[in-house]
């Protein structure tokens, strides 16, 4: 009898002990089976293959997996200026594992540009990290007889609506560039639209047309080899990629026309998988090799490996350009249905 009841004993001292290991050891299991990320991250670029945010999506996203311990993957979902990538990832899954890799033409000019973008840049998402700022360049063919900004619009003036300028397309950035210079100087450049910022180049390169405004990554290689020549940056302050030419603010005062790039979760975000994913951009982000490589590229980075900017400025600065384009939009009278 003795020796069942010692058995029994055992049996449940034998049970006790395990149940007690599963509650300590088994915690540590089940959270590294949930921990973020435990599958790839898709960032979603909602622009084409090889332009501007693509270049930097691609460079962030490859960083940014090395810090979190897992892939991000970037995928190319382009159109409607953005809209179809950008609601893609508003009207998904709110896990974090589809974040949004955008630029401020289309997370801040859209919603004033189109009727229906399909999201609301505020309400349907959380900015997790400012990357930086990309200064667009008025570029010139080199036969234009203009060498800097005054002469441009002193040749304007003369020739009211004579002078053309070819963009992305109606309501792009480098389309709003213009009627906001044509605003703040008295001018009256002609806008002459594309489908897209390629043959845009192409037509200002063979010299059908004699300028447009062109991000700094897209158009160095050009600047470089001579074939079009810059008359100004349009950002607050000369670009350390080209330190001899000028801002158009140094002409224009007021003038300031940069493109930023940013981080976006879609609003709801589980606040550890957004802690998580915003600490990890603050380190990719203060990485020299990265800085590097896009500082080359003629890509401003925001704040400092020190003192990044936090998802605080950054909504902020979302806040303030929504409203700035919305009168540009509203004043060139460009529309999108």
């Amino acid at each position: 009898m003795c020796i069942f009841r010692l058995k029994d004993l055992f049996r449940r001292t034998l049970l006790a002990a395990s149940l007690a290991a599963l509650a300590c050891g088994g915690a540590p299991l089940a959270q590294a089976q949930t921990a973020y990320p435990s599958r790839p991250i898709v960032m979603v670029v909602p622009q084409a293959a090889g332009g501007t945010n693509d270049i930097v999506g691609r460079v962030v996203s490859q960083k940014l997996g090395e810090v979190l311990g897992g892939p991000v993957v970037v995928e190319n979902r382009p159109g409607a200026g953005g809209n179809i990538g950008t609601q893609a990832v508003a009207r998904g899954a709110r896990d974090g594992y589809t974040l949004l890799m955008t630029i401020s033409s289309s997370q801040a000019i859209n919603p004033a540009l189109y009727k229906n973008p399909g999201f609301d840049p505020v309400k349907d998402f959380r900015p997790v990290s400012l990357v930086g700022a990309v200064p667009n360049v008025l570029l010139v063919h080199p036969s234009f007889p203009a060498k800097d900004v005054a002469e441009l619009l002193a040749l304007v003036k003369a020739r009211p609506g004579h002078y053309q300028y070819a963009s992305a397309g109606n309501g792009t950035l480098n389309h709003l560039l213009g009627e906001m210079l044509n605003s703040m100087a008295g001018v009256s450049l002609q806008h002459v639209p594309y489908k897209g910022v390629a043959p845009a180049l192409n037509d200002v390169l063979g010299g059908q047309l004699p300028m447009l405004f062109a991000s700094l990554p897209s158009s160095l290689a050009h600047i470089q080899a001579g074939k079009l020549r810059p008359l100004a940056v349009s950002g607050p302050a000369r670009s350390p990629v080209l330190p001899n030419v000028p801002t158009l603010a140094e002409t224009v005062p007021g003038y300031n026309g940069t493109l930023w790039i940013g981080l976006f979760a879609p609003a709801g975000v589980p606040q550890e998988v957004f802690d998580r994913l915003q600490g990890g951009m603050a380190k990719a982000l203060a990485a020299k090799d990265l800085r590097d490589t896009l500082e080359k590229q003629g890509v401003e980075l925001a704040g400092t490996p020190e003192r990044p900017v936090s998802p605080d400025q950054f909504a902020a600065l979302l806040t303030e350009d929504i409203a700035k384009w919305a009168r540009i939009v509203k004043s060139s009278g460009a529309a999108v249905d």
